[in-house]
């Protein structure tokens, strides 16, 4: 005997098109299965819940079988749509209906308990004609046998999808529990199962995929947890995003998303990426799309097909150069929307602009931080120029802000430029204007970023921040390297500093501002 998956497959011989037949053209995100990568993808088809086929044309195309009416079981009849049970419902009236002549022994004779029950197609021309023809020769039988007073009335009501109500797949015909699905048959089998109605198939797919999601495969999977309904592998597929939003839009499957799937992502509050990063991940999206839809990639094209996405990617949150070098230039924005964009940049109060401006900063995980001096000593004075120290790490991470020294001289108000900038570029990452009060202790006081910036291991950075206001507290004995290693899972994120060429106010490794860096990993 084969498993069920195998009867499955079987049933699908044919191409998968046909099992799609009469369902939506519109386009599909399942990719073609022989050449699927890690994971395989369903066969085209976008109503995997709405054309169904019937239970009893599941059986029969699993497992081949043909029944009796008179001998089937009381499970296997309705669905077929033909035999003897297609003979009483073509009766009349159930009030007034045939009867069949009960021999001395009492059991039901005539020609409808000899009638084959015909397996339902999944085309509909050739079920209904052999609906017809099987409903018209047993109405004919049934009305030919004579009437008597021992009559005995056949009628039973029908049950649909009689499967789901079956805990285990040896109650549903079919020949066993034993499930055996890989990377190239898994989305053929959700499919299939989905159609069929085998929850328990459908359960054994669906826990395959989430074993086996990952970042370069999470919109791909995302993609199909939407189409199937399924809520948790959809819920999966976007927490790994979140985590890995970097890795996952650089993956091909990213370009083959729809733009449901697309906006569905670009509103989430919790991806780790900065926002120039995901504008040029929906420009990539769009030049793919104008070609789906066999149009020319200019810049109009794009932000049509683009829609009501382009007012997710929240322009608000780059830094200036980075909308200059990017959005601006593109032609995707209008000449009035670039304008509204620089005044927010540039003038206070700033001019309401018609883009979120909310940051994107709810990381998960725990807030870790390194401080990088042994000892506080006084004073530290400030006349404008930048406290600035060149940093590195081994790990890919998420700043959030730093940890400043304040007054000496009690209780005090301070205003503070902080910015991270990329070294070799010169470009300005992560920036706020803000202000922090101090108490006039020792103590390190927490100056935060609009959003996190991402830091990539291996690359040098400047963590920068201009103070104004009295003399304050520094540090001292400063360390070269600073490891944090994370108390649940022993992860280690090792921090190098160096001296920022410049003009610096005085800080460097050993001495200075700058004392602590506050960090998602």
């Amino acid at each position: 005997m084969r498993c069920c998956v195998c009867l499955f497959q079987q049933s699908l011989q044919c191409s998968p098109s046909k099992m799609a037949a009469g369902e939506s053209n519109s386009r599909s995100s399942c990719l073609n299965l022989s050449n699927s990568g890690p994971l395989g993808n369903a066969p085209p088809s976008n109503s995997a819940h709405s054309s169904p086929a019937s239970n009893g044309g599941a059986v029969a195309a699993a497992g081949g079988m043909n029944r009796s009416a008179g001998n089937a079981n009381p499970r296997s009849g309705p669905e077929n749509g033909g035999g003897a049970e297609s003979a009483v419902r073509s009766t009349p009236s159930a009030h007034n209906p045939p009867r069949q002549s009960v021999g001395p022994s009492g059991a039901t004779s005539g020609a409808a308990s000899n009638m084959t029950a015909t397996p339902s197609s999944s085309s509909s021309s050739s079920s209904s004609a052999s609906t017809a023809s099987s409903s018209a020769d047993a109405s004919a039988a049934v009305a030919s046998l004579p009437s008597s007073p021992a009559s005995v009335l056949v009628y039973r009501e029908p049950v649909y999808n009689w499967q789901a109500t079956k805990s285990t797949v040896k109650e549903r015909f079919l020949y066993s529990d034993e499930v055996q699905i890989g990377p190239e048959t898994v989305m053929t089998t959700l499919y299939t199962a989905k159609k069929y109605a085998v929850p328990a198939l459908e359960a054994h797919c669906v826990e395959f995929l989430k074993k086996n999601l990952r970042a370069d495969n999470a919109f791909m999977l995302l993609t199909q947890a939407r189409l199937f309904d399924e809520p948790q592998l959809a819920s999966l597929c976007l927490e790994n995003i979140d985590k890995n939003t970097a890795d996952a839009l650089a993956a091909e499957g990213f370009t083959d998303i729809d733009l449901d799937t697309l906006m569905a992502v670009l509103e989430r509050d919790t991806l780790g990426v900065r926002e120039v990063r995901l504008f040029g991940a929906a420009v990539r999206w769009a030049d793919a799309e104008t070609q789906r839809q066999q149009l020319q990639p200019t810049p109009e094209n794009k932000r049509r097909v683009l829609g009501k996405s382009l007012s997710l990617i929240r322009f608000p949150l780059m830094t200036i150069e980075e909308f200059a070098a990017g959005p601006a230039q593109s032609g995707i924005l209008t000449d009035r929307e670039v304008v509204s964009l620089f005044l927010h940049f540039t003038v206070n109060p700033k001019p309401h602009v018609e883009f979120i401006d909310r940051p994107r900063c709810c990381l998960r995980g725990k807030e870790c931080s390194i401080t990088r001096f042994s000892q506080v000593e006084s004073r530290w004075g400030y006349s404008g120029t930048s406290d600035r120290i060149r940093f590195s790490v081994n790990r890919r991470i998420f700043v959030v802000g730093f940890g400043l020294y304040g007054s000496i001289h009690g209780p005090t108000d301070y205003q503070v430029n902080i910015q991270i900038i990329h070294t070799d570029s010169n470009t300005v990452l992560g920036q706020n204007d803000t202000g922090f009060s101090c108490d006039g202790t020792a103590s390190t006081f927490r100056v935060m970023f609009k959003e996190p910036v991402e830091i990539l291991p291996s690359v040098n950075y400047i963590a920068c921040a201009t103070l104004k206001g009295p003399d304050s507290h520094y540090g001292t004995k400063g360390m070269r390297k600073v490891t944090h290693e994370a108390p649940a899972t022993g992860t280690k994120t090792c921090f190098t500093f160096c001296y920022a060429a410049g003009n610096n106010n005085g800080t460097s490794v050993e001495d200075g501002q700058i004392p602590e860096v506050i960090f998602y990993t």
